[in-house]
């Protein structure tokens, strides 16, 4: 039996919400501004597990203590394209859009600009934040890496976050090219609101705690690698990049040491996450036009490009400005539990 579709709000009722919400909870002006953009990216185009459904998560934990309300957030340059950004344990958007900025600074310099972030929180969508470069005219990779929730391959508990992997390059004349994806199948948060919406999950995506695969929300507690039972070991050994850059390179959290996201009584104590950004600017390698040039030949020829019978090649990004234009101009959809905490 299907289950009924969510209900569809406007985008800037849901801004308006989501921003009340978040002062209610005392969160600075700057900081939730960052976090309201970039939950409503995540919820345009269809990412709607870290969109504005995490507003009440994000509230609850300013409120208990976990985030900072208004954090002062520091930079650090450390080499001539490279810096530290410390978010002040405050709301994880605020740090990483800083760092986007900082990067951008450095790159314009020296063509490239790394900037690591330590004392940061969750960040939602890491795509907004190479979006963010790429709408300026910088190739841009973000990432994070988060709590334990995913097996390794052929594992049987636990070890790495769902720690995404992002992308963004400018293209001249038209939105950028955009790859965000987890390194799990899935999300936690996907199944979360696969919970709230009582619908069940994809085969091969989430396990029981005992590692049997599910497709019951209410009973799965493990995420599996990208891959799936198969070809997972693809899926674990891109996590530790994340790890690699988001952790190690910043000198913040493991996955397996954080405290959880969800499931615990404590939320006064911060988590310590570790973000990473790298921001490349094409006029120090090719230039500026020939990247241009290149890349919207490139993407003309992957788009004609034949396709098998009865599908559709697609660069990265190109299903999420159709699902942005749908939105728009037909609401965006909002689980119950996030509609109700929104007052809507």
């Amino acid at each position: 039996m299907q289950k009924p579709t969510a209900p569809r709000f406007p985008e800037a009722l849901l801004r308006e919400r989501v921003d009340a919400r978040l002062a209610e909870a005392g969160a600075s002006a700057e900081s939730r501004a960052a976090a309201v953009k970039a939950m409503l990216h995540a919820s345009l185009v269809g990412v709607d597990s870290h969109g504005v459904r995490l507003t009440g998560h994000y509230c609850r934990m300013l409120e208990g203590g976990r985030l900072n309300r208004q954090p002062d957030i520091k930079v650090d340059r450390r080499g001539a394209g490279s810096a530290m950004v410390d978010g002040d344990d405050g709301l994880g958007h605020y740090a990483a859009y800083k760092a986007v900025e900082m990067g951008m600074e450095l790159a314009r310099e020296a063509g490239i600009g790394a900037v690591g972030v330590k004392n940061s929180s969750h960040l939602g969508a890491a795509g907004a934040y190479a979006l963010a470069g790429a709408e300026q005219g910088f190739v841009t990779f973000a990432t994070t890496n988060t709590d334990s929730m995913v097996a390794l391959f052929d594992g049987a508990q636990k070890f790495h976050g769902t720690n995404p992997l992002a992308f963004a390059a400018p293209v001249p004349g038209t939105r950028p090219w955009l790859l965000d994806m987890a390194t799990s199948s899935i999300p936690l948060n996907r199944v979360l609101l696969h919970r709230s919406l009582d619908s069940e999950l994809p085969e091969g995506v989430a396990a029981t705690p005992e590692g049997v695969p599910t497709t019951d929300p209410h009973v799965a507690d493990m995420l599996l690698p990208l891959g799936g039972v198969d070809y997972g070991y693809k899926g674990a050994a891109l996590a530790g990049v994340a790890t690699l850059f988001s952790a190690l390179l910043t000198g913040t959290t493991l996955d397996p040491d954080f405290i959880p996201m969800y499931g615990t009584d404590d939320i006064s104590t911060p988590r310590n996450m570790g973000h990473f950004v790298l921001v490349i600017d094409p006029d120090k390698f090719a230039g500026r036009a020939a990247f241009g040039a290149a890349i919207t030949q490139y993407l003309f020829s992957l788009r004609t490009s034949p396709a098998r019978p009865g599908g559709r090649v697609m660069a990265p990004g190109d299903r999420e400005w159709a699902e942005m234009e749908e939105r728009r101009a037909n609401g965006i959809p909002v689980d119950p539990d996030s509609a109700a905490f929104l007052g809507l």
